[in-house]
């Protein structure tokens, strides 16, 4: 029989394309897509804006529901901040420029590196935002810092940046859409995505960007505990449906069990050579000594059989 080298059991792998390494969708597509959906949205918010009396029923409900789940008040958070001045304007501050720019920081980052794990961040946030949108038109709400009978400070006016005016029918900034709360709901997914789609032992630190902003919104009288309790149960549901893509398993040197980029376990069979001078001998009785000279003559399945040199 002729001989096989045993260099040519060594063939190269060729690994399954990873979600972080997966091509880019086109650039200006998304661009448009985001900036169109984006306007949509503030539109939507437009839309529902005016509906005073709603808002501050509503307002009184949510109150009463959480008295009755015995949340802590937000009043008695919002005192307790107010002990610090350099605390109470963080929290301002984080809460006026943090929000926007982190999300689309977050985006832009995804695409650029994580490629793969960017087309599932844009479609949940799509649909979290969208089941926002419709909760605003369905469910006015007054935000603590309008709703007189709490008496909570509106900190943006008294320590700056004031985000908002005095509430307006016509302006492009509707403040009773305060449920759900999307400084909560894109904070929580920011720090999902980035947990879910990078591999550092540091990335659980960012969960401390939703705990900052659920702390900044409660603080500054502009949600509901409620507010983010129901953006984190939204992002939930469409986390269930939509499902993250699976990172392949970093690559091992021998056979073994494999996950490609899918997530489909497949069994590779390889044969490593770590000696140049050292072949190894496998025959029916198993495993031999190291010999020179000897090679595979047939290669079947997942089993490697070598026969001895004719003549």
């Amino acid at each position: 029989m002729p001989l096989v080298r045993a260099s040519q059991l060594v063939r190269p792998l060729r690994r399954p394309q990873r979600p972080e390494q997966s091509r880019r969708p086109p650039l200006i597509r998304e661009l448009l897509l985001v900036s169109v959906l984006y306007l949509a949205y503030k539109l939507g918010r437009r839309a529902a804006n005016g509906q005073f009396h709603d808002a501050y029923e509503n307002a009184e409900r949510i109150w009463d529901l959480e008295r009755a789940l015995r949340l802590p008040s937000e009043a008695a958070v919002q005192d307790l901040v107010l002990h610090s001045e350099a605390l109470i304007r963080f929290i301002n501050v984080y809460y006026a420029t943090v929000h926007f720019p982190a999300t689309v920081a977050f985006l832009i980052w995804m695409y650029w590196r994580r490629p793969g794990f960017y087309v599932w961040v844009r479609w949940v946030i799509t649909w979290l935002t969208g089941a926002a949108l419709v909760l605003h038109l369905l469910v006015p709400l007054a935000p603590p810092r309008l709703f007189r009978p709490l008496r909570m400070v509106d900190t943006g006016l008294e320590y700056g940046p004031a985000v908002y005016d005095k509430p307006d029918p016509d302006s492009m900034a509707n403040q009773f859409a305060a449920m759900p709360s999307l400084h909560v709901g894109w904070a929580v997914l920011i720090a999902v995505g980035l947990i879910v789609a990078t591999r550092s032992r540091w990335r659980w630190l960012w969960l401390a960007h939703p705990l900052i902003t659920v702390t900044a919104v409660v603080a500054t009288a502009h949600h509901y505990w409620m507010d983010g309790l129901v953006a984190c149960a939204i992002l939930g549901a469409v986390l269930f449906f939509l499902r993250p893509p699976r990172r392949s398993a970093p690559q091992a040197t021998g056979g073994g069990r494999r996950h490609s980029a899918d997530g489909t376990p497949t069994t590779v069979t390889t044969t490593e050579v770590t000696r140049p001078d050292a072949v190894p001998e496998v025959g029916p009785a198993g495993p031999g000594a190291l010999r020179e000279g000897r090679a595979a003559t047939e290669l079947a399945g997942p089993e490697v059989r070598l026969a001895p040199k004719d003549g």
